[in-house]
């Protein structure tokens, strides 16, 4: 299956914005896709070979789940490429636009369960959770 491919742009640096992204005091924040989810925790280990671990959760604690990524190659400030468990391949590319204006793209894998617009639809709300929370903090 092809890669699927979302991007935003971030009215924030790009230092601000790989920061937000890699940090869990702010993954927690931003890491789901509806207001009826939450992240209570990420664990990060931000060096190739290191891994993550974030804790996706319905809030009325109906169904949950961890991701769990391996990272592979880190470029501070550019790019983040990682694999998940399950093998399936994840990119995340940070374009400085200038100085307060950041393009973060996502490229990934996706998985044969849900349909692609689900999966999409699905990732780009918590992208779009994140733009929300990067420009607002």
């Amino acid at each position: 299956m092809e890669p699927i491919k979302i991007d935003i742009t971030i009215l924030a640096p790009v230092n601000k914005v790989w920061k937000y992204f890699n940090e869990p005091e702010h993954i927690t924040q931003w890491n789901f896709a509806s207001d009826t989810w939450e992240c209570p925790s990420a664990e990060v280990d931000l060096k190739e070979g290191g891994r993550f671990t974030t804790r996706m959760q319905a809030k009325d604690g109906s169904f949950g789940f961890d991701l769990v990524g391996i990272y592979d190659e880190i470029i501070p400030e550019k790019s983040i490429t990682y694999h998940m468990e399950d093998q399936r391949k994840v990119k995340v590319i940070f374009d400085k636009i200038d100085e307060n204006t950041t393009k973060v793209t996502e490229i990934f894998d996706p998985e044969k369960q849900n349909p692609i617009e689900m999966q999409r639809d699905g990732w780009y709300a918590i992208l779009n959770n994140f733009h929300k929370y990067v420009e607002n903090h």
